[in-house]
């Protein structure tokens, strides 16, 4: 009988012992911090291939907890994106010149479901005899893609932000509509923002933004859409 009261005491001691235990949670990766090609660059270091694409280093620091680094670049022009994976800090990447590009960095571990992604950084890969580039695409403010709102007496306001390397930006373009080829709404507007813009509740729209420099050249934000409640 004693030795019965000794099992179950031990028995009750372990069962408590490892209830009380807290596993430890693998601290998630931070993010890293950018560093080249350095943010709205007119990017001129690369490694020249040819007349139309170039070697361009990307760097970035070292983050806490990261054990590896995703590497996303788009191309702005086209919207094309490419994702590659390094254990490193620095990646040579071959780039079209004359191109615009946005990047940024993805740390991983495999010690945690959580990554964590730096902020974007956008360049221009230069080439050969370039005087003038055309400007970045829009970046869309509000409304931005998939987005819910709900209209004020059936108003809303459309915003965005403009950046050029040459800084000549003349005039944007608004489409805006119910299909996914939206009407021009505005043209040659020298505002980053269309006010009093009527819609109508349990409805779905589309819109995008052109926007031309002083010398011609144009870039396209892409099509955002958005419903109104």
């Amino acid at each position: 009988m004693n030795l019965l009261k000794i099992a179950v005491a031990l028995f009750l001691v372990v069962v408590l012992t490892t209830c009380g235990k807290k596993e430890s949670i693998p601290p998630a990766p931070e993010a890293s911090v950018l560093v080249a090609p350095l943010k709205d660059e007119v990017c001129t270091a690369g490694k020249i291939i040819s007349d139309t694409e170039s070697t361009i280093e990307f760097k970035w620091s070292a983050a806490a907890n990261a054990e590896s680094y995703e590497l996303t670049i788009k191309n702005l022009l086209t919207n094309s994106v490419s994702n590659q994976q390094t254990s490193t800090t620095s990646l040579e990447v071959t780039l079209k010149r004359n191109t615009p590009y946005s990047w940024f960095i993805t740390s991983k571990s495999s010690k945690s479901l959580t990554t964590a992604s730096s902020p974007v950084w956008k360049f221009y890969n230069s080439g050969l005899g370039v005087i003038s580039y055309p400007p970045y695409p829009a970046e869309i403010i509000s409304p931005t893609l998939g987005q819910k709102l709900s209209a004020t007496n059936g108003k809303i306001t459309l915003q965005w932000r403009g950046l050029d390397t040459d800084n000549d930006i003349a005039n944007y373009d608004v489409y805006f509509g119910t299909t996914n080829t939206p009407a021009i709404l505005q043209s040659k507007l020298t505002e980053s923002s269309l006010s009093n813009v009527s819609v109508n509740s349990a409805t779905t729209y589309y819109w995008k933004v052109i926007t031309r420099d002083t010398k011609g050249n144009t870039s396209d934000s892409g099509l955002y859409q958005f419903s109104i409640n």
